[in-house]
């Protein structure tokens, strides 16, 4: 067989960033690289403030999205909006046709009994399981305030942080069982407002590895004066049933990290895409080469941006998206190569610059088929209302 040699050309980096191509290394042969195609609107209610998605593809090829929805404050006369609501649900919407339609209102997912559910994170199993991590805002009024065990974390007047569950579905989310509590990690200083040692908690992608073990990074307010969060690695080997404490991921004197994303890659090594505070918004990566049991000192990506999420692309790249609170506010993107090495050096696309403040981002993605990716995220636009939209991207 005769082998027809290929040229490729390069396209300078500033080229390519402005064209809104996302160039990889080149190897023997040419790889596709990574266009947007289109952005859209997935729900904008008129009266509800949404935000928080994330996406999974369900094996039968069905894409489904969760978000947090809440009553939008401002068409009640209400001054602004929080990001904890006594009225915050998770919903969820459908499409079964590679992303081109969806469903015409969104699905309840879960109502908690206790509070306002918030950030509903999405992990589809390889049995056809889903599973949904979620955690929960307590109300108490003022009579009841002064009579809660200290510590409890309190959002804004009345609002307590009541930590982390789960839910499940078995039939594509049509119903869920639940909640679960996961357990309580001891670095946790807070207790929850009704008294007990806070449920582990995270927004982030949990992922299932390859020998079926789930990993899921879990933050934890390690201290309290001045508060400061780290992030911790959680292991289950009966698919979410029962969690078990690992490691340490990231934990500083002077900085905090929480809203951790995992990946695992092609090696088998184990990566925290970590959100940071007091570092000046760097995003921040840490590696463990031992499965979980130890991870290596975090370091810092050469950019900001948070939180983060990473997908596997068809040729083992891995598409590592993030909102980005500066001007011009939007989303952001980085491909890199398998390993997740290039990361100071892969160069960045912008997916949307059009965001009217920084109340926007938290990007979720998934494959729609082999050449095509949505991204999910919540957005406004010149300070309106916050809905779920998407980016669709293809490789080519």
């Amino acid at each position: 067989m005769k082998i027809i040699p290929r040229f490729v050309a390069v396209l300078p980096p500033a080229l390519a960033f402005a064209l809104g191509v996302i160039s990889a290394p080149v190897a023997e042969a040419a790889e596709k690289q990574l266009h947007k195609v289109q952005d859209t609107v997935l729900y904008d209610g008129p009266r509800f403030y949404s935000a928080f998605p994330s996406v999974v593809r369900r094996p039968d090829g069905e894409i489904l999205v969760a978000f947090r929805r809440a009553p939008d404050r401002k068409s009640l006369g209400e001054k602004t909006n929080n990001h904890v609501d006594p009225n915050s649900y998770l919903v969820a919407m459908r499409s079964r046709d590679g992303a081109k339609t969806w469903s015409p209102t969104p699905e309840l997912l879960y109502a908690h009994p206790l509070g306002g559910s918030q950030d509903p994170c999405l992990l589809q199993l390889t049995d056809g399981d889903l599973l949904c991590l979620s955690y929960l805002w307590t109300f108490v009024r003022p009579d009841g305030i002064p009579n809660l065990k200290p510590p409890v974390f309190q959002n804004y007047p009345g609002s307590f942080f009541s930590g982390g569950y789960i839910v499940r579905s078995s039939d594509g989310g049509a119903s869920w069982k639940g909640p679960f509590s996961p357990l309580a990690i001891p670095q946790e200083k807070y207790l929850s407002p009704f008294g007990d040692p806070l449920p582990a908690y995270n927004r982030g992608a949990a992922i299932e590895g390859r020998d079926g073990r789930l990993f899921w990074a879990v933050a934890a307010n390690h201290q309290i004066s001045p508060r400061r969060t780290s992030v911790h690695l959680l292991t289950s080997s009966d698919r979410g049933q029962t969690w078990t404490y690992s490691a340490p991921i990231a934990e500083d004197a002077k900085a905090s990290f929480n809203e951790t994303s995992m990946y695992e890659t092609p090696k088998g090594d184990l990566l925290a895409f970590l959100r940071t505070e007091d570092l000046g918004d760097q995003a921040c990566i840490a590696r463990s080469t031992d499965g979980g049991k130890t991870f290596q000192p975090w370091q810092p990506m050469g950019f900001k941006g948070h939180p983060l999420h990473a997908l596997r692309l068809p040729d083992n790249r891995v598409l590592l998206t993030y909102g980005y609170r500066h001007k011009p506010y939007g989303i952001r993107a980085r491909v890199l190569n398998a390993e997740c090495t290039d990361f100071a050096t892969a160069p960045e696309m912008v997916l949307r610059d059009d965001g009217g403040t920084t109340d926007l981002g938290y990007p979720w993605s998934a494959m729609i088929d082999d050449n095509r990716v949505i991204v999910v995220y919540y957005f406004n636009r010149e300070n309106g209302r916050r809905h779920i939209a998407a980016s669709i991207l293809e490789l080519r």
